[in-house]
This record gives C-alpha cells, sequence and structure tokens, in this order.
C-alpha cells in the first residue's frame, strides 16, 4: 500500500494535534485541521448544562479582534431560543448535528433567526457534541455562510470519532475553569429566570404561569402548535389556549411584542445590542 505526501502530511498533523491537548491553543488547532476538509466562516468551543448559561471555552476570533458584541447577547439569555441548545436539552447523545435536523418548522420566520442566527451564523451549522453526563455537553460549533453540501455533511461525520475523541480528552484540561465559573453561572441563569418573570410583572402587570412562559419559549424559538404539544406532552389544542391566554394576559397581538418583551428582561439585567 502506498502512502501519498498529503497522507503523511495528515497523520503528522493529527499527532501534533494529540501534543497539544493541553496546550491553550488545541481549539484552534483543532478547527484549523477540520478547515482542511471542510470550509467554515466561524466557530466556538463551548459547554451547555441545564443549570447554567452556556460556558465557552474557546471561539474565533473576530476582524477587529474585540468582543462579539451579537453573541454576548447570545450568551446572555439568546441561548435559550437556539435550535441546538434546545436540542441538546431534549436528547443526550453525542455525535454531529446539523441545522436541519433540530431547527424547528417556523425556526427561520423567527425574530431570533432574523435579528442573530442570519447575522452572526449566517446560513448554516453544525455541531460536534460530546455528552459528558447526563447535564452537560461539550459542544464545537461550526457556522457557514453557504449551506453545508451532502458531501461536507458526509466527511464531518466520517471524522467525527476522532474529533468527538480528542474533544472528551480536552475536557479534562477544561475542568478546572469550568468548575471555577460553574457557582457564577448557576447564579446567572437563576437571576434571568427571576428577571423574566419580574420584568412581565413590572412592565405588564402579569402573571404567567410556569407553562405559560415554556409556551411562549418554545414559540419564540420556532415551534408550531404541534410541535409544542408533542415537546410538553399536551394537545395543540390546549398550547393554542396557553397562548391566547398568555397573549390577553401581557396586552400582545403578535410574536414580534412576546420577543420584545424577552428582550426587554435581557436588557434589564445586562447590556444588550438589541432594542426591545
Amino acid at each position: 500500500m502506498s502512502v501519498s505526501l498529503e497522507d503523511m502530511a495528515w497523520h503528522r498533523a493529527i499527532g501534533q494535534l494529540i501534543e497539544a491537548l493541553e496546550r491553550p491553543n488545541f481549539w484552534a488547532h483543532l478547527v484549523r485541521l477540520i478547515r482542511q476538509q471542510v470550509p467554515f466562516d466561524s466557530w466556538v468551543a463551548l459547554q451547555f448544562s441545564s443549570a447554567a448559561k452556556p460556558l465557552v471555552f474557546a471561539e474565533s476570533p473576530t476582524e477587529d479582534g474585540g468582543a462579539d458584541a451579537l453573541f454576548q447577547d447570545y450568551l446572555h439569555g439568546l441561548y435559550l431560543l437556539d435550535p441546538f441548545y434546545g436540542a441538546s436539552r431534549e436528547g443526550t447523545r453525542s455525535g454531529l448535528v446539523s441545522l436541519a435536523e433540530v431547527a424547528p418548522e417556523h425556526f427561520e420566520l423567527t425574530e431570533y433567526y432574523q435579528r442573530y442566527f442570519r447575522l452572526n451564523v449566517v446560513a448554516d451549522e453544525v455541531q460536534f457534541n460530546c455528552q459528558l453526563d447526563t447535564d452537560l455537553t461539550l459542544c464545537l460549533s461550526l457556522g457557514a455562510k453557504r449551506p453545508y453540501t451532502p458531501a461536507q455533511l458526509s466527511l464531518l461525520t466520517l471524522i467525527q470519532p476522532w474529533v468527538l475523541a480528542l474533544m472528551r480528552q480536552r475536557m479534562a484540561h477544561e475542568r478546572a475553569e469550568a468548575d471555577g465559573t460553574a457557582q457564577d453561572a448557576r447564579a446567572d441563569v437563576l437571576d434571568w429566570r427571576v428577571q423574566l418573570e419580574a420584568s412581565v410583572q413590572r412592565s405588564r402587570g402579569a402573571q404567567l404561569t410556569a407553562r405559560e412562559l415554556e409556551v411562549g419559549r418554545l414559540m419564540l424559538s420556532g415551534c408550531s402548535s404541534k410541535e409544542i404539544a408533542r415537546k410538553l406532552a399536551i394537545s395543540a389544542e390546549t398550547v393554542r389556549v396557553h397562548k391566547k391566554h398568555m397573549y390577553s394576559k401581557l396586552g400582545i397581538k403578535s410574536q414580534s411584542e412576546l420577543f420584545s418583551i424577552f428582550l426587554q428582561a435581557q436588557s434589564e439585567s445586562g447590556d444588550s445590542q438589541f432594542s426591545p
């Protein structure tokens, strides 16, 4: 069996990546190697958890070298509307996940898509998910300005085993930092949820039930009534009743107005680039 120079270079690069497992530049090294096989435009390595806001371990640099303002809004609260985050909370499995697999039926009609996703991610996204336990998911997200082709998705699936294996090994070196910020992250997410209820009470004089809040979040994520009914194990008619009651309590008539209330709660708990 003959080995080409290209094969030799690839094996050398894999060896160098393994040696970089404990180094600060591991994530940049990993995405550089993946990009040799499939092009993409942005990336971020982060941890999802139901008990805390996402923890970011590394991300692609911006053109000016500063912080990505829209991504900061994502971390502050918009992640709750992210189909990848939602899918990771509903199922616990490792593997490559595409946007087409997790996007709700009405995703492209949502304010989240129009005002965040198409501006920050642009066209398509895939995610390598490494399930660490029943709650924690280590993710490597790759955003692209053009939809991924079937051939590119197949190639990403082919390299998935060693990418996930290296991600899992890397997590041992991220845990010290993760453990140091986990308590603050848990406090932040709890405060954010309280802030949402307090904001609705203060601005609208309304008290929404936990089920109404969940129906509202799923609506803003792009889920149809049938999808919400399936996720919450209730009937589509019950979903419509919750929506009617919620809109009545808030004095609104559209999802755009509901999204504004969502952003208002976000802006009250921190700086936001969005105007409610």
